[in-house]
């Protein structure tokens, strides 16, 4: 596992030393970061079920501005921290033991929004859909900002959960790519 691009390419980082955490393959990370493009240098970013940190550690070394880490494992938040250690993103980088779905909530009452959200929560809990909702309800995405879930091929996410609307979807084997965004006015049918 390594940080593709931007300020730290080539950094390799700490990866699981069990089947617990999936990190996302380097594969998908690039594919992910050619579809988005440019990271504007003012972006704030989450990533929920970070396990490792990689892909908020990605969106630092292209720029982000700051990026919040949530995980609710002993395991993933110690390999976050020495992810962001290695990669000296420590003043940028905020990483919280906490389950996700609350943690919506907190950002909610903090008035707390993200340009990138990013989540590839443990697979079969049927989590990608209730975290979607969630963000929607606790308006935690800025207006042009773009959710990214990562998930298993056998999951079928809808097309429009509350007021987002899946943008994108990519196919990588047994894992699928779904980006959403908030529904503008002109989509509202």
């Amino acid at each position: 596992m390594r940080v593709i691009s931007g300020s730290r390419k080539g950094l390799r980082l700490k990866t699981p030393k069990n089947q617990n955490i999936r990190p996302t393959q380097d594969r998908i990370k690039e594919s992910l970061f050619n579809i988005l493009g440019i990271i504007d240098e003012n972006s704030i970013v989450l990533d929920l079920y970070a396990g490792t940190g990689n892909i908020g550690i990605e969106f630092l070394s292209r720029g982000a501005m700051k990026c919040y880490f949530i995980d609710n494992s002993y395991e993933g938040i110690n390999l976050i921290r020495e992810n962001i250690n290695i990669s000296n993103f420590n003043e940028k980088s905020y990483i919280y033991k906490k389950d996700v779905l609350k943690s919506l909530d907190f950002f909610s009452k903090n008035g707390i929004v993200f340009d990138y959200i990013f989540m590839d929560p443990p697979y079969r809990q049927n989590l990608p859909g209730k975290t979607l909702e969630i963000i929607s309800k606790k308006n935690v995405l800025k207006d042009n900002g773009i959710v990214v879930v990562e998930h298993e091929k056998k999951l079928s996410l809808g097309n429009r959960i509350l007021n987002l609307i899946r943008t994108d979807e990519r196919d990588y084997g047994d894992k699928i790519i779904s980006f959403y965004s908030l529904i503008t006015e002109g989509e509202i049918k």
